[in-house]
């Protein structure tokens, strides 16, 4: 019987490999090999007082492709970027463009005013301007230093039961 030498590197390799086979299968649609694959915006958020400044990267789609819905609580972005087919006579066409639907919901860290949101798309960034609702702005939380928690210790201690002893 041989010795096979073990190289846990190719095993990692291997397994890697496997992964990558493993999550493109997720994100691709549904078969359909002409779409490819589908994405998710990458976002940006900042928060200032008066409001939340949201940022997606959504390249190479038009305005009329997308769909933005606010809510108090959340922003809701959706969208697709159609495939284009060309075909060529001579030469291999090869696309790393991923096409298709896609839909994103961003939870928002304060109340919002749904009804004031202001957005720009250009040159492939949608930034959403979302001010923040009157309550949030001036919501104040006064925070009580008591010593509470420590007087419920001591009685807790007092409410035991007493071990009796046994002589």
């Amino acid at each position: 019987m041989a010795l096979i030498r073990w190289e846990p590197f190719r095993e990692v390799d291997t397994l890697q490999r496997q992964m990558n086979r493993l999550f493109d299968s997720l994100i691709t649609n549904s078969g359909n090999e002409n779409v490819g694959f589908s994405f998710i915006p990458a976002a940006e958020m900042q928060e200032t007082n008066d409001a939340i400044q949201l940022k997606l990267e959504i390249p190479g789609l038009e305005p009329e492709n997308l769909d933005v819905q606010v809510t108090a609580e959340a922003v809701s972005i959706s969208g697709e970027r159609k495939f284009e087919t060309k075909t060529e006579e001579k030469g291999v066409t090869r696309s790393e463009f991923r096409y298709g639907s896609f839909q994103r919901v961003i939870p928002l860290p304060t109340r919002v005013q749904n009804d004031q949101v202001q957005a720009e798309y250009k040159n492939g960034v949608l930034h959403l301007t979302l001010p923040k609702a009157e309550v949030e702005k001036s919501k104040v939380v006064k925070i009580n230093l008591s010593e509470q928690p420590q007087q419920e210790q001591l009685q807790a201690g007092q409410n035991q039961p007493q071990q009796s002893q046994q002589s």
